[in-house]
């Protein structure tokens, strides 16, 4: 008897801690701003690959910092991130492991600006365009991102400083840039509070070619259209999400904001703990 009711607490165990895990999937995203949990379901189960058994359920953060302290705790299976971003946080990390996504799905990065901010737009286009045709993007991706994956250290990028007398007919306010630090080395805050990484450096060659100065602003990844719609920054760091059947083009963008071409397209990436 004692055999019977101790094979049936362990099955009654089983029954609640076994069933939940096969029949749902917890993946986390850092939020997005016009696609709730719910309409990312949807889209990734149509995408779906042989990676994952059972239904997944997104689970939104507003920081690459809580998402990651998640996983560690087992809060979440695994993380959705850009593969540059999952070879980084994977080296860093002795615990994380890293899978492509099989369906291919890819973003394009760019920057965002309020609606009005036509002409500013189109300098940081023109100089984007000059960086990508003299061959600068292409030492810049493999300088910060290719390379930097096996470094301990992100470096500091100087950003460039012209001086301007604010007495004078010609003064203009530094350009104040959003930097959230969640996807390293991509967009990448050190520990000290110190903007790094590729998007730094991008802009600081912006800058040399428009001799104009940036400031550099700390923003939440969760927050950045309110920071730019706000006048808090006047640019953030953006991405192209593509067009699918079942996806309306930039998904993500609210009405308000306006996008440069983009500059560097990565495929999306799942972290998860080592076995």
């Amino acid at each position: 008897m004692k055999k019977f009711f101790a094979l049936l607490a362990l099955f009654a165990v089983l029954l609640v801690t076994g069933c939940g895990s096969d029949d749902e999937y917890e993946v986390g995203v850092i939020r997005h701003l016009n696609a709730n949990e719910e309409a990312l379901d949807k889209f990734y189960a149509k995408h779906d690959d042989e990676a994952h058994e059972g239904e997944r359920r997104h689970v939104v953060f507003n920081s690459m910092t809580e998402m990651t302290a998640a996983l560690k705790a087992g809060q979440i299976d695994e993380l959705v991130t850009y593969e540059i971003v999952a070879k980084y946080l994977s080296a860093h990390n002795w615990d994380f492991d890293w899978t492509p996504a099989e369906a291919g799905l890819a973003d394009a990065f760019c920057c965002a600006f309020r609606a009005k901010d036509v002409a500013l737009k189109k300098e940081f286009n023109d100089a984007i365009d000059s960086i990508i045709t003299d061959g600068t993007l292409k030492e810049l991706v493999k300088t910060y991102l290719i390379d930097i994956s096996r470094k301990d250290v992100i470096p500091i990028v100087e950003m460039p400083t012209f001086n301007r007398d604010e007495y004078d007919d010609n003064f203009e306010p530094p350009i104040k840039i959003g930097v959230t630090g969640d996807l390293p080395p991509l967009d990448y805050i050190r520990a000290d509070g110190t903007p790094a990484g590729f998007n730094v450096a991008l802009l600081a060659e912006i800058s040399r070619r428009l001799q104009k100065n940036f400031e550099l602003v700390s923003i939440d990844s969760g927050s950045r259209a309110v920071a730019l719609t706000s006048g808090q920054v006047d640019v953030v760091f953006w991405v192209i999400v593509p067009t699918y059947d079942d996806v309306p083009l930039n998904i993500d963008k609210p009405d308000e904001i306006i996008l440069t071409d983009p500059y560097f397209t990565d495929e999306l990436a799942y972290i998860r703990l080592k076995k």
